[in-house]
């Protein structure tokens, strides 16, 4: 009997001391639990105690999760099962003015389970190019088909930079801020909303790049999931120049220039370019004057890439 009592509340009591393993705070008012899929709870304060002037204001106090009322008290226990238990918890007066507010994101404990982003075979969740050597570099991923979530919080910076960046968002402009002192990124979502664009204010083109980028992009879903996807890369890596402009094409001539985006001077920067001729040829039956034409089509393709010293 003894062993039996013991195999039933040891688990109880592991919960409860484990269960988040750890919370930090991703934005104002945003606080994310990190679960390992088992019970426990975690414990939301409206007000500082220093701030309760009456006994009886405690009691005044009314919790809502999601709109729902839930609780009465200075404080409300948030219940973890699995990976539920996020939510937006708000706390009110007895006017039902907000007192103070706390969006619970949860976060699932080292999982190789990833349910927000899919990811393609043989790539990475995040897909990361640039353009040029400015410092400016796009990254997109792909939503799942049935869980289809919103960036939460950006983070990017140089690798050594890894524990002492400070990041921020503008809430008006959607404009994300990381700072540090190897680097300056500036990272916005865009109106797809599966890519980002960041610029390092601070990069050099002219300079050969010592650190790696590191790139975190936190995403959620409607449910209050919170998952990270995080990618590395030098800048040079993931060049690849736009598309060229082609002047003039006749049978013999073809002219083409360097892509708008490139960097300048092009002596600095040069690029290989190559080409080939690909001949398509259909019959077209016109009746213009009881001729039939024959058409005949000439295809060209050009490939670019940075040129290697």
């Amino acid at each position: 009997m003894n062993l039996f009592v013991f195999c039933v509340f040891c688990p109880f009591l592991r919960v409860s001391c484990s269960n988040p393993l750890s919370h930090w705070t991703l934005l104002p008012n945003v606080l994310v639990l990190e679960v390992d899929g088992t019970w426990g709870d975690h414990q939301l304060s409206c007000l500082a105690e220093d701030s309760l002037h009456r006994d009886n204001q405690t009691r005044d106090i009314v919790w809502r999760k999601n709109g729902e009322e839930e609780a009465h008290g200075n404080s409300y226990q948030v219940r973890l099962v699995e990976s539920l238990g996020g939510g937006n918890y708000t706390c009110h007066s007895k006017d039902w003015s907000v007192l103070n507010h706390t969006e619970v994101l949860i976060m699932q404990h080292q999982t190789n389970r990833r349910r927000i982003l899919e990811k393609p075979e043989q790539e990475d969740y995040l897909k990361c190019s640039a353009q040029n050597y400015s410092g400016e570099f796009h990254c997109s991923w792909t939503w799942h088909t049935s869980r289809v979530g919103k960036v939460a919080f950006i983070k990017a910076r140089h690798v050594s930079d890894d524990n002492s960046t400070l990041c921020s968002v503008d809430a008006s402009t959607q404009q994300w801020m990381c700072s540090s002192a190897h680097g300056n990124f500036t990272c916005s979502v865009d109106k797809s909303g599966n890519s980002i664009s960041c610029q390092d204010k601070q990069h050099c083109p002219f300079a050969e790049e010592s650190q790696q980028i590191h790139v975190t992009v936190y995403v959620k879903t409607s449910q209050f999931l919170l998952e990270s996807y995080s990618k590395l890369f030098f800048l040079s890596e993931i060049v690849k120049p736009d598309k060229v402009r082609i002047w003039k094409v006749n049978t013999t001539v073809v002219e083409w220039s360097y892509p708008s985006s490139w960097n300048t001077p092009y002596s600095y920067f040069p690029l290989t370019f190559q080409t080939f001729q690909l001949t398509l040829c259909k019959t077209f039956h016109m009746i213009t004057s009881a001729l039939s034409l024959l058409c005949k089509f000439c295809c060209w393709f050009i490939f670019i890439k940075p040129a290697e010293f």
